[in-house]
């Protein structure tokens, strides 16, 4: 061990003795402790920068790696962050534009408002003007309205009691009022009510009840009977037989002509002759003469005197043509017929009323103008 050998040269270890090399090597290193720690240091060192190499290469592959994966989060992050950026402004347009139409509907409709409350205010203003400017315009505007009324009445219905009523109540209101101003007026009201009075009265609620009652005796009538013969026959030998023998021969002359004038009838028709009717034809015209009946009735209450007339005189005829004038039933229906058709259904009511205008100009410089006045306007009146 405490030997030293002389190393030889390296070439010549290297080319004669390469065995020896490593040899004298092992050797030494396995004599020598420091040279073994020396070595096994080294391949320690060797293998940690392998190693650290390694791991740097891998750490700085993943460190790409994720650097990538990280570029590519960061473009779709971006790409959705315009497109919701973009959503954002269309959002925000359409949020701003229905905004400002709110606030335009929201204007116009306060406008509206307004106009409303400002009209109801000025029309409250208005009536409490009215109400404490005096009730006699209250009074006055009724007087027109019942005026009018019965002038409506009067030339509509032919209803000369209903406006004469009406023309009574307006007078009433005008004499509530106490003003000596209207004198003229309520003067012309009373030559109203005077006019109408002088008016002839018709009963045309009777008119038509009797003209229904004529309808219903129509079935009662009793049609004219044509077969019977007033007018002797040409032969105007007695048809009894004689119960004497020595008159035989007139009992036969007499037999056979009775015989013949059952057999064979000859009527005289020298005068006017009645129509004929047929059986079957006797419910055609009684409905006929219901039918005129109920036309007569109608034009009363429509005032149509001359319809009245023509539908009771084409009854008239139509009895007298076909009924029994003898009968006791007929005479008396043909006599209701022609009274009925003497009574006028018309009345002559007057065109006009006085009082009218002079209401109209009273309503047109009382109140219309009040109500077309301002409020500070009717408070300063």
């Amino acid at each position: 061990m405490t030997e030293h050998h002389t190393p030889s040269p390296p070439s010549e270890t290297v080319t004669e003795r390469p065995d020896a090399t490593f040899s004298s090597s092992d050797a030494a290193s396995a004599d020598d402790p420091r040279r073994d720690r020396a070595g096994h240091g080294r391949v320690l060192g060797g293998v940690a920068i392998a190693i650290a190499l390694l791991l740097s290469g891998g750490v700085y592959y993943l460190g790409q790696q994720q650097e990538k994966q990280n570029a590519a989060s960061m473009a779709q992050m971006k790409g959705e962050l315009a497109a919701l950026q973009q959503q954002y402004q269309q959002d925000k347009t359409a949020w701003q534009a229905a905004l400002a139409q709110q606030k335009q509907w929201q204007d116009s409709t306060t406008s509206q408002l307004n106009g409303v409350t400002r009209e109801s205010s000025e029309l409250s203003q208005k009536l409490a003007a009215l109400s404490n400017h005096d009730t006699s315009t209250w009074l006055l505007a009724q007087a027109d309205f019942l005026v009018k009324l019965a002038g409506r009445k009067l030339w509509s219905d032919k209803d000369v009691l209903t406006a004469g009523a009406l023309l009574k109540s307006a007078d009433g209101s005008l004499a509530d009022m106490n003003d000596p101003s209207l004198l003229e007026l309520r003067r012309a009201i009373a030559n109203d009510i005077s006019a109408l009075a002088s008016v002839g009265q018709v009963d045309f609620d009777g008119i038509i009840l009797r003209v229904n009652q004529l309808t219903d005796q129509v079935d009662n009538l009793r049609l004219a009977d044509n077969t019977q013969d007033d007018d002797a026959p040409m032969d105007e030998t007695d048809g009894e037989l004689s119960a004497t023998l020595s008159e035989w021969r007139q009992n036969l002359s007499k037999s056979w002509h009775n015989f013949m004038s059952d057999f064979i009838t000859i009527r005289r028709r020298d005068s006017n002759a009645e129509p004929l009717l047929a059986p079957n034809q006797d419910f055609y015209l009684r409905e006929n003469i219901r039918a005129r009946l109920l036309t007569a009735a109608q034009a009363v209450p429509r005032h149509q005197n001359e319809t009245f007339k023509q539908s009771l005189e084409a009854v008239s005829t139509w009895v007298r043509a076909y009924f029994d004038t003898s009968d006791p039933g007929t005479k008396a229906f043909l006599e209701q017929v022609d009274s009925l058709s003497q009574q006028p259904v018309s009345l002559d009511v007057p065109t006009t009323l006085q009082s009218q205008p002079l209401l109209e100009k009273l309503m047109q410089t009382r109140v219309r103008n009040l109500l077309a006045q301002s409020p500070a306007q009717q408070q300063e009146g």
